[in-house]
């Protein structure tokens, strides 16, 4: 059984009861993403090294019972959000060489006010244009519940990585039903909240 069986809620406990390390917890997101990407394809950036770095001083800075929920909590990022620092190509050659971006979108502002852990970016259809995750430049993001179908899309990478157990929660975007219908697709709950939009497992 891996940590990310697990409930972000589970995860605060065991980090608040020192049963578990954030390292730990990234680590075996790593793991799984190694262990399954190679079917599900739904990570098209990886961050490992700085979230490695990230989670050892998070250990070192130690949780409190009054610290931010998502203090520590592995999380996918759609690739058509902003990340300073880390590639963000909307899933298009295009922009496959935007390699150093100079802000973080409002939401990755909050995400690292709260120290969520950035694990990597999601594949989604191009520019956001379809609604299967066939449509990207990148790869081909498969169900994780039968590879043979699609995740829905454009948010398929962040529905699929969920789905996977490769991040506990994952965001994404949604104009039409771009993450709601990934997440019934792969049955997992999908929340649009204004302009904010998170993945999480059941």
């Amino acid at each position: 059984m891996s940590v990310l069986d697990l409930s972000i809620k589970e995860l605060q406990e065991k980090l608040n009861n020192k049963d578990i390390t954030v390292t730990e917890i990234v680590q075996a997101a790593y793991d799984r993403i190694k262990e399954t990407d190679d079917d599900i394809q739904a990570f098209v950036t990886l961050n490992e090294e700085e979230a490695l770095s990230q989670a050892k001083a998070l250990d070192e800075e130690g949780i409190d019972e009054n610290q931010f929920p998502l203090f520590g909590m592995p999380i996918g990022i759609k690739d058509n959000i902003v990340t300073k620092g880390l590639r963000t190509t909307c899933s298009s050659q295009i922009l496959s060489n935007l390699n150093d971006p100079l802000y973080d979108a409002t939401v990755m502002q909050k995400l690292n006010a709260a120290k969520a852990v950035n694990i990597g970016k999601l594949n989604m259809d191009e520019f956001a244009m379809g609604s299967s995750t066939e449509n990207s430049s990148m790869k081909v993001t498969r169900n994780p519940w039968n590879t043979d179908f699609v995740p829905g899309g454009s948010s398929g990478g962040s529905a699929a990585a969920v789905a996977a157990g490769q991040v506990p929660f994952a965001l994404g975007s949604d104009t039409g039903g771009s993450v709601r219908q990934p997440a019934s697709y792969c049955g997992v709950v999908g929340m649009k909240l204004h302009m904010d939009v998170y993945l999480v497992s059941d």
